[in-house]
């Protein structure tokens, strides 16, 4: 080998090893930070992959519309929105309506939208209130859970009172019980496979009853989610 190859060949080697370690450090760099400003633009206008507006249905405050199709989003953590996004995207959560809005969200799209709904307030909306007796029902299984059915009290996960425990664990206080109740329906039947481990069990221990009884309990619930997201 000459004095000139061996040059070329250990130039090489230096160059390969330097925009490696150059490449290595990007992937470990500083991670990006959501951009808020622009998720405010997706909520109220859309964004250019394709996906609509998201105040459409969850309105611009994150209040929804108030008929518990659509779940208040003001004030859940960014990291919940975004992961929720994301299993809409990959099938993990199937919805008719948020499984395609998803796909048409690039990855920072949706963290970005995701962090402005994070931070917004909204106001609870008026709503009717539900039998008393049902209530009761449901806040016996929300703080106790039920011993007969092998369920734990909704508050070990999810806080005292539906709090929430983020990142992780959403809200339930003041969420839809028209919401909370069609969840609890997907989980039982297979159609959110996003926690198997926790919510699919407790799901399919609950009867109907069960279920009308903690939507409407949560429902009326008042705490600041958005003071619990912060946390």
């Amino acid at each position: 080998m000459t004095t000139r190859h061996r040059f070329l060949r250990a130039a090489t080697a230096v160059m390969t090893i330097k925009f490696g370690v150059v490449g290595l450090a990007h992937a470990q760099g500083t991670p990006r930070q959501p951009d808020v400003e622009h998720g405010a633009v997706i909520a109220a206008q859309g964004a250019a992959a394709g996906a609509p507006a998201c105040a459409q249905c969850h309105a611009f405050n994150g209040s929804s519309d108030g008929s518990g199709a659509f779940p208040r989003l003001a004030g859940q953590s960014t990291y919940y929105l975004t992961q929720q996004l994301r299993d809409f995207t990959s099938g993990v959560r199937a919805n008719a309506i948020m499984s395609p809005i998803a796909k048409g969200l690039s990855p920072d799209d949706a963290a970005d939208v995701a962090a402005y709904y994070a931070g917004v307030n909204a106001p609870f909306l008026p709503l009717a209130s539900a039998a008393p007796a049902l209530i009761q029902r449901g806040q016996q299984l929300a703080k106790v859970g039920s011993v007969a059915k092998n369920v734990q009290a909704c508050d070990n996960c999810h806080g005292p009172g539906g709090v929430g425990i983020p990142p992780a664990i959403p809200y339930l206080a003041g969420q839809y019980a028209q919401y909370i109740a069609f969840e609890l329906k997907m989980w039982q039947h297979g159609y959110r496979r996003n926690s198997p481990e926790t919510m699919f069990l407790i799901a399919t221990k609950l009867d109907d009853q069960d279920i009308a009884a903690l939507a409407a309990y949560y429902q009326q619930v008042r705490v600041s989610a958005k003071t619990a997201a912060s946390k």
